[in-house]
């Protein structure tokens, strides 16, 4: 999964536009549709010739709670969320620069606010056991997104906070970051 979140200057680099509110080379791209994101990672992969997607919802939680080096906090890397993220308190009603707060235990930045960020997953209700890597369902209605951004209260910043929007549906506070999947030709 990425350490950052994708950037106005890498989205510009490949789609040729900033459809970003607040402006700025390393601010996090945002006001993106997941639909647009789709067609930057297919951009992305023709470019560079490797497999990038959005995370899964269960990949991005598990990454967020800093995977097995987890030190049990309710936010990404802390138990104060103001040294690891950018939320209604603190962010003077704006995004920062990726990487400006603390990293958590995977060296992971902004999961815990800055911008929310999509997945790929459809929403749905949790089963009630556990699994390990869960799938979302194959279809649905909304997407999710996870972490919290810089208009949303502490609340919504907890690793386990969970959001959904439509697909088509693009926000001021709404970006995303990559995960990668290496081919057997990458390894």
């Amino acid at each position: 999964i990425g350490k950052y979140e994708v950037t106005q200057t890498q989205w510009f680099a490949a789609m040729g536009n900033n459809p970003s509110n607040i402006q700025g080379e390393n601010l996090p791209v945002e006001n993106v549709t997941w639909e647009e994101v789709q067609a930057f990672i297919s951009i992305l992969n023709e470019v560079s010739g490797m497999n990038y997607r959005l995370p899964s919802e269960a990949e991005w939680e598990f990454a967020a709670k800093g995977g097995i080096q987890s030190n049990g906090s309710k936010f990404s890397g802390s138990t104060i969320l103001g040294t690891c993220g950018w939320y209604y308190t603190n962010s003077g009603s704006k995004t920062h620069e990726v990487g400006s707060k603390e990293p958590n235990e995977l060296g992971i930045f902004d999961m815990s606010g800055n911008v929310r960020e999509w997945c790929n997953d459809w929403f749905d209700y949790y089963d009630s056991y556990k699994a390990e890597n869960p799938q979302g369902p194959s279809t649905g209605s909304t997407k999710i997104n996870r972490g919290g951004s810089w208009t949303t209260p502490a609340v919504n910043c907890r690793n386990t906070y969970r959001h959904t929007d439509y697909p088509s549906d693009s926000y001021k506070d709404l970006g995303f970051r990559l995960a990668l999947t290496k081919t057997e030709s990458q390894n």
